[in-house]
């Protein structure tokens, strides 16, 4: 096993709403990324995966709160932290986020040099504009952006530019840990394949030391990330490398996923293509048993009043089920052999 750049320890956060009422969001997560590895999380709308990559910031206003857990970058928790502290010294520097629709992420009335200084300004005030530009220069070069990017305003960029200059913006200061949400949505083929490409090469540079990578789509997760974590109602439900998520997912929830797309490298013909039935649990008031078990189709009645331990099998991978390993993997063989 590598050295952990990142490592989140039963991470609990939760939002409050208006009428005071409490939405346990993340519930009990725990993974680790490994220094040069990247993750992809996966998973339907709601599940958690955007307040996920927020909590692991530690940089926590309301709606969203902070209840308990850890969170390590490289060894320094970062849990618990004034929200200045991690301004000025974590953000940017140790963990950088590229968050959902980045590309109206940027002022439209402020030139990309601005956003560039207010990052470095934040952690080293005493550096000159002509040392940012230089820094600015070099970091757009590594991304295909020429240098007249930054005297641009946002609109002046076309999509695919706009979401590299977010990348740019947000590395600028080689974190040790990059978390893209959805970074490739709203872009075209060629400019998702591009902005994939140069986010990797980031990595493999040393630029960034790690990354987790959220996204709808699995497949996108296959040629993307080295492991695979699913997330379901707040928790995780399965852990394991892209190659073993995409091609023997275990878990019921992973299981229907892969089962609802189609993955190339599989091939199309004869594939039938299924729907999970239902929607996820209300996070005000999560079930006392397994939270997918109103939706499972294997569910036991056991399973709707205690709730699954995390299991542990082949040395590394992880999933959250009543059901053994062995069990799962034979009543999916035998529904196969039946279509």
């Amino acid at each position: 096993m590598g050295k952990a750049m990142l490592e989140v320890k039963n991470l609990k956060t939760k939002y409050v709403t208006r009428f005071h009422e409490d939405v346990y969001s993340v519930d009990g997560v725990s993974l680790v990324i490994e220094e040069g590895r990247s993750l992809g999380v996966a998973g339907e709308s709601g599940c958690g995966k955007s307040t996920l990559a927020l909590s692991m910031m530690g940089y926590y206003f309301p709606p969203l709160h902070y209840m308990s857990g850890d969170i390590l970058i490289d060894g320094n928790n970062i849990s618990g932290l004034a929200p200045d502290t991690v301004r000025k010294t974590i953000l940017g520097s140790e963990i950088a986020y590229i968050p959902q629709a980045a590309m109206n992420a940027l002022n439209p009335t402020a030139k990309i040099i601005r956003f560039v200084e207010d990052v470095i300004h934040a952690h080293d005030p005493k550096k000159t504009k002509a040392e940012i530009r230089e820094m600015a220069e070099e970091r757009f070069a590594i991304l295909g952006l020429p240098k007249m990017v930054l005297d641009k305003h946002a609109v002046e960029l076309s999509g695919g530019m706009k979401q590299r200059t977010v990348i740019a913006i947000s590395t600028i200061l080689s974190p040790k840990v990059l978390i893209a949400d959805e970074p490739s949505s709203a872009l075209d083929v060629t400019s998702q394949k591009i902005v994939i490409k140069l986010m990797r090469e980031l990595m493999e540079k040393g630029y960034i030391r790690s990354m987790m990578f959220i996204t709808h789509e699995l497949p996108l997760l296959y040629n993307v990330t080295d492991d695979i974590a699913v997330m379901y109602a707040g928790q995780l439900v399965e852990v394991g490398t892209a190659k073993e998520m995409v091609f023997d997912p275990i878990h019921p929830y992973s299981h229907g996923l892969m089962g609802s797309i189609l993955v190339p490298e599989e091939g199309t013909r004869g594939t039938n293509l299924t729907a999970i039935p239902g929607t996820p649990p209300n996070l005000k008031r999560p079930p006392a048993g397994c939270r997918f078990a109103e939706r499972c189709k294997y569910a036991k009645p056991e399973c709707f009043f205690a709730a699954p331990p995390e299991k542990k099998f082949e040395g590394h991978r992880m999933y959250r089920c009543i059901f053994g390993v062995d069990e799962l993997r034979d009543i999916y063989k035998k529904e196969a052999e039946q279509q």
